[in-house]
């Protein structure tokens, strides 16, 4: 288990790469204790430092915690809030990529999405093709969220600078993903974004068919500069949303089967009636 030399990444981000992705294909379950840290260094041939900062992270993600004396156990995926970012880099490495997310503006999943691009950019990873879709609000329309905090309503001036927000983060990931598709990287580069009349209250990701991220927007009062001034309004925070995980397997009845069978019914059913092509 040495490490890649070619790696650009820290040894700490190496072993906690490889630890991680032993805890989402299973190789440790849930419940399971991992090695010790002089195992683990040993296994690796790095310092117990290096092991330590590697755990640190992989608790930092919901993946593991610590019993003081016991060591260190894989965490229930579902008992806490997990990290996105391992996830989608974790998808990449499948042949078929696909994501669906439905949110107000996709700039978390624009940033998540940098590393496993450039790893497809640098042939690191090597999927045959990506498909992503994305389902954000209609800004051209009044919604009821986010609005001014003195009068209560739209402002089509704060909803022109959200617009212009999506539009930054929607058209970045479609420019990233379709140029794998020009340089000859992937057989097939598909992003489509639609809009559709209505604020979301929360954002949901599916990944691959087989993994459902969901998280409720915090409505919470925000300055934001409009032309020379500044208005308060109720935004929905999308930093703040804390996502949960759901995966499926084997048992279609599972409870984590049906939150991802069901999050993707609601998802085609909004995707093909209401939805509409976003416009630039």
């Amino acid at each position: 288990m040495s490490l890649d030399p070619e790696d650009p990444r820290p040894p700490f981000q190496q072993v906690a790469a490889a630890l991680r992705a032993a805890i989402l294909t299973r190789k440790f379950q849930p419940g399971d204790k991992l090695p010790s840290g002089p195992e683990l260094a040993k296994s690796y041939g790095v310092a117990r430092m290096t092991v330590q900062q590697a755990i640190r992270l992989l608790r930092d993600e919901g993946l593991v915690y610590s019993q003081q004396g016991r060591g260190v156990f894989v965490r229930q995926r579902t008992e806490r809030p997990v990290g996105l970012r391992p996830h989608i880099e974790r998808a990449f490495e499948a042949q078929h990529v696909t994501i669906d997310f439905a949110g107000f503006g996709g700039e978390t999943l624009h940033g998540v999405l940098q590393e496993p691009l450039d790893k497809v950019r640098h042939g690191r990873l090597t999927p045959e093709d990506i498909t992503i879709r994305i389902l954000v609000p209609d800004l051209d329309v009044p919604m009821g969220l986010p609005v001014r905090v003195d009068t209560g309503e739209d402002d089509p001036d704060v909803r022109a600078r959200m617009r212009r927000i999506m539009l930054r983060h929607t058209q970045g990931i479609e420019d990233a993903v379709r140029e794998l598709g020009t340089l000859g990287l992937v057989e097939k580069a598909v992003v489509e974004t639609r809009v559709y009349p209505v604020a979301p209250m929360f954002k949901l990701y599916i990944i691959n068919g087989s993994e459902l991220f969901t998280g409720y927007y915090p409505v919470k009062e925000n300055t934001v500069p409009v032309g020379k001034e500044t208005v308060e309004i109720y935004d929905l925070m999308g930093r703040d949303a804390v996502l949960f995980h759901h995966s499926a397997d084997e048992d279609p009845e599972s409870t984590g089967s049906q939150h991802v069978s069901e999050s993707q019914k609601w998802f085609d059913s909004i995707w093909n009636s209401v939805a509409r092509e976003r416009e630039e």
